[in-house]
């Protein structure tokens, strides 16, 4: 489905329609949509256990945080974690997600993460928080339930 919708795209209109005749062109039309919202975006994130998770990261050694989320959505914004952003997805497959982010007045980032299991993501981030730049690689384990 994804090799249509790229082919799609990188043939134009007219020449689609000199290949598949106006009718069948008019479907893909309003077919193709659909088709790539079956599967709901950042997905993978979804499948992510809410609860409390613990940050290593993997340059600063003993560089341990824990926070509790209540979905792996969260995660895209972990060094903007209450900032109201726009996002953009560069990158969502089954096992992968890369958004880039803009926070107004805050900085932006952008973030992939990485999925090895429900309970384990692997985590890249970078960009600039409250005027300071960040850069960070860390593994995100699920530990439990969040704690009050």
């Amino acid at each position: 489905m994804d090799r249509l919708l790229r082919t799609l795209t990188e043939v134009s209109a007219r020449q689609l329609v000199r290949l598949i005749g106006g009718g069948a062109f008019m479907s893909l039309v309003f077919v193709a949509p659909a088709l790539t919202a079956q599967r709901p975006s950042l997905a993978m994130l979804d499948q992510l256990k809410p609860g409390q998770w613990e940050v290593r990261d993997r340059d600063l050694a003993g560089g341990r945080s824990r926070l509790c989320i209540e979905n792996g959505r969260r995660l895209i914004q972990i060094q903007h974690m209450r900032e109201v952003c726009r996002s953009f997805t560069v990158q969502d497959t089954a096992d992968t997600v890369t958004v880039h982010y803009t926070c107004p007045g805050n900085g932006y980032g952008q973030t992939s993460v990485r999925y090895e299991s429900a309970q384990l993501v692997q985590l890249e981030t970078q960009g600039i928080a409250h005027g300071v730049p960040f850069n960070f690689r860390a593994e995100v384990r699920r530990i439990g339930a969040c704690t009050s």
